[in-house]
């Protein structure tokens, strides 16, 4: 009765739009999962009512804004984080700096000047390089998807302006996100070694807003850099409609990014000291870093946010066996470079599990668990823990995460809780991530499904038992 109620309530107040396109997952049979313990039940409640999630995210996107890789902004979004953290009473709070190549975005026009002359609205990609300052102009040739690209001859491409299509489809769990983002990742990389003076592609989202999606790529070894960009959908369908008459169509393309050489960036880490101090850690946390056209709220404000009002909870409620440890990774989005420095760093050390949260704000819908050999109970205790929220028991060998992703390949035990992707990709990298996107209801249910997993994972809580630093 009690999960039909909870569920309920969680449904009745996500807004109307978004109702629609949120399927409640189906609570799963009692008898398939263990009894769960009332201290963890009362926690998760509890958190239904969580107000620190939304202090955090609000704060950090208002006192701050966006928070881009390398620059001062990410800077100030590092003081802020360590000042929020200490205030919030966690324990070990510091910066591990690195450095970061430094790309800067300037200028980004796209027109059509023939044979239909208009403007069209374009987001220079991650690493794009620059045109002359006054641009170039020539012929477009257009491909559907990749493939039709690498199967061109480099006669067609060659000295033109490549435009590939590919529309991505909206998924609950964001699934074509891998295949329908090749355009952006391989694009650039396969039009510059055909001779292409420049790549433009449907821009990786499922919104029609006239907002480009913008995000990083990489030139491929040997590969010299061209301007890349993304065309807004509209743009895109724009173009596609002028192609189809039939006549040859010519743009010109102004994009004129740069790399200023080396940025300093760094991860905020802090701790709930666990009673245990030689016990493995877990790890929890999301990316602090965000694309310079909007605030990040959903990405990835809300993802620290929520993590780390979840390690507050259970930090308040006492004291866990295991050490809680909170990371904002900087540099995500350049290619999760604050996940690669903490491997570096810490990956050799025992970690308990370690989960991460870096897909918006919505409902938790599901959970996966890669733990390892001999914790499929343990899994199954987080599995009964989450599900009064309706959350789906998923797989037991599998999970994943940005930052955290090379640490999953390495072997280190992790935990997914899947938030539902129905509209991340309508915001994802554009100028509408912002905080009004944001359901502070549903990001409740977020800090209740975190709270539930620490409080199954980290041991036990002992309410007033005395703090210790980790050695």
């Amino acid at each position: 009765m009690k999960r039909t109620i909870i569920a309920a309530f969680l449904l009745a107040s996500t807004p109307t739009a978004l109702r629609a396109q949120q399927p409640v997952a189906p609570a799963p049979s009692p008898a398939a999962l263990p009894p769960v313990d009332p201290k963890v039940a009362a926690l998760r409640d509890a958190a239904l009512k969580d107000d620190t999630a939304w202090s955090i995210v609000e704060g950090l996107t208002t006192e701050v804004g966006a928070r881009v890789s390398g620059t001062e902004s990410e800077a100030r979004a590092r003081d802020w984080a360590v000042n929020k953290l200490k205030a919030l009473g966690f324990a070990d709070v510091h910066v591990e700096t690195f450095n970061v190549p430094l790309w800067v975005r300037g200028e980004e026009k796209a027109w059509i000047t023939a044979p239909f002359p208009q403007k069209l609205v374009i987001g220079a990609l991650g690493n794009s390089a620059a045109t002359p300052p006054q641009g170039i102009e020539t012929e477009v040739v257009a491909f559907d998807n990749v493939d039709a690209l690498e199967a061109a001859p480099d006669s067609a491409v060659r000295g033109k302006i490549v435009f590939v299509d590919h529309a991505m489809p909206r998924t609950q769990d964001g699934s074509s996100y891998g295949f329908f983002g090749r355009p952006r990742r391989e694009g650039p990389s396969i039009a510059s070694r055909k001779g292409a003076l420049a790549i433009v592609v449907r821009s990786i989202g499922t919104d029609y807003h006239r907002n480009p999606h913008t995000g990083t790529q990489r030139f491929a070894e040997g590969v010299a850099p061209i301007p890349a960009a993304a065309l807004t959908n509209p743009d895109a369908d724009q173009l596609k409609r002028v192609l189809a008459r039939g006549k040859p169509v010519r743009m010109k393309l102004v994009v004129t990014p740069r790399l200023a050489g080396q940025g300093q960036s760094g991860n905020v880490i802090a701790e709930v000291p666990g009673r245990d101090p030689t016990a493995p850690v877990i790890l929890v946390g999301g990316h602090l870093d965000s694309w310079d056209y909007a605030t990040g709220a959903i990405d990835d404000a809300a993802g620290v946010a929520i993590t780390t009002a979840a390690a507050k909870r259970i930090m308040d409620a006492g004291r866990p066996l295991r050490t809680i440890r909170i990371v904002w990774f900087g540099s995500e989005e350049p290619g999760i470079l604050g996940g690669r420095d903490y491997q570096a760093k810490h990956g050799k050390e025992p970690h308990w599990a370690i989960a991460e949260s870096d897909f918006g704000a919505d409902r938790v819908w599901r959970v996966n668990t890669r733990l390892g050999a001999g914790r499929d109970n343990e899994a199954r205790a987080v599995q009964a823990a989450l599900a009064p929220l309706a959350i789906v028991p998923g797989e037991l060998d599998e999970a994943d995460g940005s930052d955290i992703g090379p640490m999953i390949e390495a072997g280190i035990p992790a935990v997914a809780l899947s938030q539902d992707g129905t509209r991340v990709f309508d915001l994802h990298h554009t100028p509408d991530d912002t905080l009004d996107k944001i359901d502070p209801q549903q990001l409740r249910q977020n800090v209740a499904a975190w709270t539930a997993m620490l409080a199954v994972l980290s041991g036990g809580i002992e309410p007033g038992a005395k703090q210790q630093k980790r050695r």
